[in-house]
Order: structure tokens, then C-alpha cells, then sequence
């Protein structure tokens, strides 16, 4: 029998092949897993330690994504737009506008608005004439005319109580109407001098002179009522009165104007 000699065969030592479900565990806690392929194996290994895989930190700004879920969002956006109404337009549907006519009617042709621009002038021009009015009877107001400025006073009327009421108004504007210091006519004049002294008298020239006692010329004192048809004023003595004379002019001593006047004895 011959003798065989026989070879032991020494093989390499294989390193142990980590199983899956090691992999998986190695994954858990941080290990580092490598896996290859060689000669139709299926070789893993893993390093532990420093060499452990550290997750890509996220940025601040998007911390919200890891909390959405994606798919969730992508259901409902489906949802939505499978529930969403659908609106459909006619090929054929044709969009009517009303026209109407647009008539131009220019402003000297338009009677309202010329009515308007009337009434605003009217209301101008008065606003101005009560201005002017104004400004005239302040400027007359603020005239000090003396007792001299016309004529002489006799010294007979100085010191009478009704030519002293009478010259506080030297100045005041003639106004039509008018019975107070803001302007007087020759009734309201005298009515109003009279009054002051306790004494009624209409605002009436015709009707002035039947409230006293008609007196001669040569009888006539300083502070009679000196009357002529259409006007009454009153006397100061010598051949002056006192009056308001007519418009455009102010309360003022005057040359007695008047041809044979009456008297009128007051009181």
C-alpha cells in the first residue's frame, strides 16, 4: 500500500459575518455599519465609538418641516381639489353691456346751475353793500363834528336839556328808517331824542306835530319841535336846528333851510 501523503489545507480565517439583524442594532445605537459585497457574499462591519455617524443638523429656520406630515398635506390637497366646484362658460355665451346715451348740456345752458351762480352773486353783492354800509356808518360814527362845525349854536340853546340829548348824536348817519344811534331819518331822530326825556312820539313826521302845542316864530326856544311837510327837526335857536337831514348826510347843527316852519311846543 503506498503511502499517501496528505496535505492539510489551511484556509484563511473568515471574519464573522454580521447578521442583519445586528446591522439594524448597530444602526440603533450609533455605530457606523459598512457593507460589501465579495466573492457573493455579503460582508458588514461596523465601527463603534468616535467613529459613530452624527445626523446633519438641521437648520433653525426649518424645525417646522420634521414636524409636518407631507403625506398628510398631499391628501388633503387632493381632496380639495377633487371637492372643488367646477365652472364651465358656454363656447358660445356672449356678454351684454347697456349703452346709454350721455347728453352734455353746457353751463350757460343749464338753468339750475345758472339759478345757483345768480343767487351766489346776489348773495356777494349783498354781503358787499352790508359791508360797505358798515365800514361807512363806523367811519361817520367815529366823525366828531362839533356843535360849531355848521353853524354858530346860540348860547340861548347851551345848557337845554333836549339840544344836549340831541348833540350826543352829531355824526350818526341819515338811514331810511332808521331809529337808533346806528342811523336815524328825521322822525326817528327826534322820537328818539324825545323818548329820552319821557316823552312818546310816533315814527311819523305828519303825525309828530299833534303831540305838542304849536307856538309862533317869535315864541319858538331851543328844543321845539320845528316841523314843514315831510320833515321835522328841532329848533336850536336864532336861525339853526338840528336834524337828520337826508341820506348821504349825518346828524348835524344847520342853517334853518325850511321857509316859514312850524313850532311844535313839546311837554
Amino acid at each position: 500500500m503506498t503511502a499517501r501523503t496528505t496535505r492539510a489545507r489551511h484556509r484563511a480565517a473568515r471574519r464573522p459575518v454580521t447578521p442583519l439583524s445586528e446591522f439594524a442594532q448597530n444602526a440603533a445605537v450609533g455605530r457606523r455599519t459598512a457593507v460589501a459585497a465579495a466573492g457573493g457574499a455579503l460582508l458588514v462591519s461596523t465601527f463603534g465609538g468616535a467613529m459613530a455617524a452624527q445626523a446633519a443638523p438641521v437648520e433653525a429656520g426649518h424645525a417646522k418641516m420634521n414636524s409636518v406630515d407631507l403625506n398628510a398635506l398631499t391628501s388633503q390637497a387632493r381632496e380639495a381639489l377633487t371637492n372643488a366646484p367646477v365652472v364651465t362658460v358656454a363656447p358660445d355665451a356672449e356678454l351684454n353691456v347697456e349703452k346709454a346715451a350721455v347728453s352734455v348740456v353746457s353751463a350757460a345752458e343749464n338753468e339750475d346751475y345758472q339759478a345757483e351762480l345768480a343767487l351766489a352773486e346776489a348773495e356777494e353783492a349783498a354781503d358787499a353793500a352790508a359791508a360797505e354800509a358798515e365800514e361807512a356808518a363806523e367811519a361817520a360814527a367815529a366823525t366828531t363834528v362839533s356843535a360849531a362845525s355848521s353853524v354858530d349854536v346860540p348860547a340861548s340853546a347851551i345848557g337845554n336839556s333836549v339840544i344836549s340829548i340831541a348833540s350826543r348824536y352829531i355824526g350818526v348817519p341819515y338811514v331810511s328808517g332808521g331809529g337808533s344811534p346806528s342811523g336815524f331819518d328825521c322822525s326817528g331822530f327826534t322820537a328818539y331824542v324825545y323818548g329820552q326825556l319821557g316823552i312818546s312820539l310816533p315814527h311819523s313826521s305828519g303825525s309828530q306835530p299833534g303831540y305838542g302845542t304849536q307856538v309862533s316864530a317869535s315864541e319858538a326856544q331851543p328844543g321845539d319841535l320845528m316841523w314843514t311837510p315831510g320833515h321835522v327837526s328841532i329848533y336850536a335857536g336864532g336861525n339853526t336846528m338840528i336834524d337828520a337831514s337826508k341820506p348821504g348826510t349825518v346828524v348835524d347843527f344847520r342853517t334853518i333851510w325850511q321857509s316859514n316852519p312850524t313850532f311844535i311846543r313839546m311837554g
